[in-house]
Parts: C-alpha cells; structure tokens; sequence
C-alpha cells in the first residue's frame, strides 16, 4: 500500500521538485526538470490514489473537491518539508501533483538572484512585478526578496497566496500571510480589506484578474510597495497584460499610472544547471525615466531595446542572462538556444565567434 509521507520524504531526499501520482502510472518524480518514473514502484491504481486524497484532505477540503472537481491546498510533514498539492480529475481518477516548498526560504545571495533584488525590496512604494512560467521559480525569488526584507527593514507585510507556501516568522518586519480559501474568498476582496490593515509592504500571490490588477494598482498609488506575479514570459509581454486586460476605453489612464507606479519586472526562465541543480536566467526591466515614457505613449515595443543598453540601470535582457550564464559556465548553450524566443539575438549577445566556440563545445 502507498505510503505518502514516505513518498514526499523521497521527493526531499532525491532533491525533486515535484511528484506527481496518476492512473496507471508508477510514481513520477521530476528532478531538475527532467520527469522520471519509479520504475521500481508498482503502478497506481484509483484506489490507491483515492486513499492518498482522503490521508491528506480535510473534510471541507474534500466537500470543495466535489463541488468545484479542483482543489489546490498546502500539505506539509513537520520537520521535513511544506508541499503545494494540486488536484483534478483525468479520465474519471484522480490525478495529484505535489510542488516541494523547502521549511527554510533561501537568501538572493543562495539562489545567484541579481543584486538589484536587495535594492528593489526597500523601495518605500511602488509596484514590482516577478513573471514567468508554470515552473519557474517565481514563488521562491518572491519568498527570497521578501525575507531580504524581512532581515533588513521595519515594514508591516501582508500576503496573500493561494495557497500558502514559504512560511515567514517576524523578523525585522511583522507579516501576515492569508490563504485564499482557509482565511479570504478572493484576491481581490482580500487586497481590498489588506489597505485596511495598515500594511506597508502587500504580496500577491498572483495577480490574475482585472479588479485585482486595477487594485494593486492603487494600492502603488497610494503610497504602498506592492509585488505581483504574472504568467508572462517577458518584461514588455508583461507591461502589454496588465494593460490590455482592461476596456479599450480605460487604457490610456492605466498607461499613465502604470508608468507611475512600476517600479520593476522580472522575468524568468528556470534552466538546468551543469552539475546539477538548475537556475534562474532574470530578464530586468527597471522603471527609468526612459521606461516609463516608454509605457506612458504605448511603445511597449521598444522596451527591449533599452534593457539592452540599460547595463548602467541593472537591466538586462532575457538573451543577455542567458549569455552569461553560459560564458560563465553555470548552463549548456543548447539549453540556453532552447529557452530563448530570438536564437540570432542570443548568439549576438554571445558574439559570433564566440557562439560557435560554445557550440563546438557540447
């Protein structure tokens, strides 16, 4: 019979990210981005899945289940490891993936996050937004910047996350961290009634709907520092979703106080490291004069082009991270190729000599 917590302390011990149970499939690790069966394990029957739901689901957990056929929760094993449990149904069974959320939040310095991190956390107000795709660590540079603070600032922090994964305890700053569902029914009710509470410093776990986004929006505008997630791939793919996702008729205004209020974007790709492991390549948008110009008269499209020559302001592109990770030794150029949207661009940013010399190499 499937014993979860034993699964989960393998998941920890194998240093995996993920483990996913699914009919008919043996267990399924994904260690450094890579998905690999146990094949030693027997297959999984509904059964078996079924009671591994009723182990870690409460009973309101399991009444929301039936009537929604999702359900996204946290489970943890005390002293090993917190997890993000993610459940749906496929084919009439239950299919239920486990994220690993570590107990300790690791530093800007231990994940090798850019330093204008330690700089962005202490910005008194203003919005700064962490993108990227399903899986790329946004959640834990968020946790890190958030702890930098913590250790370093007096802010009055309040999170909302669904569900809740790092746990921060009161260091320098006092945070309360609220799980959507357990403790509000929405982002946007919960951000509404955060204002109230005389935060400082607000977190969004996603931002992912209009009143949420025209919210935190406002909440820049008055005077608070706001983080945000959004699923996008790139720093003006960012700046073009938050505006677009409001009438055509509003646009023009939410330009001008984004351009007022934004402070950075970044935009990430998780990548494996050679040796093991895997890392972050950080595209950085910061909000220059130029910049917020730039978003002020819609010309998103050449937003780019600054982060290019925007070394001096902590920019950098997606293609200018990836080179330097891969002149540094940290990721394979064929993964690098492989991440880029704009293969010329990034061989440019090696130089082409360059390029061919790294290629010949793997």
């Amino acid at each position: 019979m499937i014993q979860i917590d034993q699964l989960l302390t393998l998941v920890v011990d194998r240093k995996a990210s993920d483990l996913h149970l699914r009919v008919p499939s043996p267990p399924v690790l994904r260690i450094d981005g890579s998905l690999e069966r146990q094949e030693d394990m027997l297959a999984l029957t509904p059964e078996d899945i079924q009671r591994v739901f009723d182990t870690i689901t409460t009973q309101e957990q399991k009444d929301t289940f039936l009537r929604e056929l999702e359900l996204d929760f946290a489970y943890s094993i005390p002293g090993i490891a917190r997890f993000r449990v993610s459940v749906l149904r496929q084919r009439g069974t239950l299919s239920i993936a486990f994220r690993l959320v570590p107990l300790r939040v690791l530093t800007i310095d231990e994940l090798e996050l850019p330093q204008i991190c330690k700089n962005l956390v202490l910005k008194p107000r203003g919005l700064i937004l962490v993108t990227g795709p399903t899986g790329s660590g946004k959640s834990t540079s968020l946790a890190a910047m958030i702890n930098q603070l913590n250790e370093n600032d007096e802010r009055n922090v309040i999170t909302i996350e669904d569900p809740i994964e790092f746990l921060h305890s009161n260091k320098k700053c006092i945070i309360a961290q609220r799980d959507l569902g357990d403790d509000t029914r929405s982002f946007a009710g919960a951000l509404i009634h955060a204002l109230r509470h005389d935060p400082d410093v607000i977190v969004l776990g996603e931002m992912r709907d209009l009143d949420t986004i025209a919210t935190a929006i406002t909440a820049a505008e008055t005077g608070h520092l706001v983080f945000g997630t959004l699923h996008t791939t790139d720093a003006a793919q960012t700046v073009d979703r938050v505006i677009d996702i409001f009438p055509p008729s509003q646009q023009p205004q939410i330009r001008l106080q984004l351009s007022q209020v934004i402070e950075a974007v970044l935009s990430q790709a998780l990548l494996p490291r050679i040796g093991g492991g895997r890392v972050a390549a950080i595209e950085i948008l910061t909000a220059t004069y130029a910049v917020r110009n730039l978003i002020r008269e819609g010309k998103t499209f050449q937003l780019s082009s600054l982060m290019q020559v925007g070394s001096k302001d902590s920019m950098q592109t997606l293609d200018q991270a990836l080179a330097k990770l891969v002149r540094n030794r940290t990721i394979n150029l064929e993964d690098a190729m492989m991440t880029t949207s704009n293969p010329e661009q990034l061989n440019r940013s090696l130089g082409s000599a360059n390029g061919i010399a790294y290629a010949s190499q793997y």
